[in-house]
């Protein structure tokens, strides 16, 4: 299944017009989050049910509203984006993981599985636009610690799909990836199959290095293709934990190496 924009006028292109789009879709996500936490999570968590029931509501809420940003930003003409193999996204067990090249990758992934956990910054915890949807969906916080590892891989046994970054910040423009061992460590503790999500946008935007309000040139286009799964089971007899989880972290960095030099390649005008 592929999911992508249409084309827009040439009037929606229009610098001006885009920096404006712009700021209004990030002051809206900056008061959703605010609205989250203070008027509609206080009234699900008000509804019966168990603490499963309550967080699946907030995730597939945060989920929900998620993707109508990135609707709203697409219609709006900030951006352009398709998406190959969403269908493969979202099985009990899964860990998606991804390269992290802007600011709005997990807004992207999270819009696209109703129901999926997340390894999210330490610092969305404390922001006072963040913590409300981050706690209410019971997502994971990336402090470093072995019960980071433990909560991702329990969250794995009991069926949940996750969402794993796991250069643990955006990419830095124009440099490959950098993988910590995390990703493929809770991959070898609990993950039932691995699936790598390419995700490239063009022009480079929304990076480390750059406001938000530093807007390219022309809209950006938002691509995300969802690979073939791995089984890390091929992995874990190759050695002891270290040994296996090293080997795994090797192939996922070479495997996006390779698809980021791919699709390079075959970008407009190269």
């Amino acid at each position: 299944m592929e999911l992508a924009t249409t084309t827009l006028s040439k009037s929606r292109d229009a610098y001006y017009w885009r920096l404006l789009a712009t700021a209004v879709s990030f002051t809206l996500f900056g008061v959703g989050g605010l609205c989250l936490r203070l008027l509609i999570f206080p009234v699900l968590s008000c509804l019966p049910g168990s603490a499963s029931n309550h967080r699946q509501r907030a995730r597939r809420t945060v989920s929900q509203l998620f993707w109508l940003f990135i609707r709203f930003m697409a219609r709006t003409g900030v951006l352009t984006y398709d998406v190959q193999g969403a269908e493969r996204l979202g099985r009990p067990g899964q860990i998606i993981i991804a390269n992290h090249p802007s600011l709005i990758d997990v807004v992207f992934l999270i819009g696209l599985v109703r129901d999926a956990n997340c390894v999210v910054k330490q610092s969305l915890f404390q922001n006072p636009f963040t913590r409300g949807p981050v706690r209410s969906t019971d997502y994971i916080s990336n402090d470093g610690s072995m019960d980071m590892l433990d909560a991702a891989a329990a969250a794995l046994h009991s069926g949940q799909t996750l969402i794993i970054f796991p250069e643990g910040t955006r990419t830095q423009p124009g440099q490959p990836p950098a993988f910590h061992r995390g990703g493929a460590a809770i991959a070898l503790r609990g993950a039932k199959l691995v699936t790598p999500v390419v995700i490239r946008v063009n022009p480079s935007t929304l990076t480390k290095a750059e406001p938000w309000y530093r807007i390219p040139q022309r809209r950006f286009h938002f691509s995300l293709k969802v690979g073939a799964d791995i089984d890390p089971q091929a992995f874990a007899v190759l050695g002891p934990a270290p040994v296996a989880s090293r080997k795994l972290n090797d192939y996922l960095h070479q495997y996006f190496i390779k698809e980021l030099a791919i699709d390079e390649r075959s970008a407009p005008g190269n």
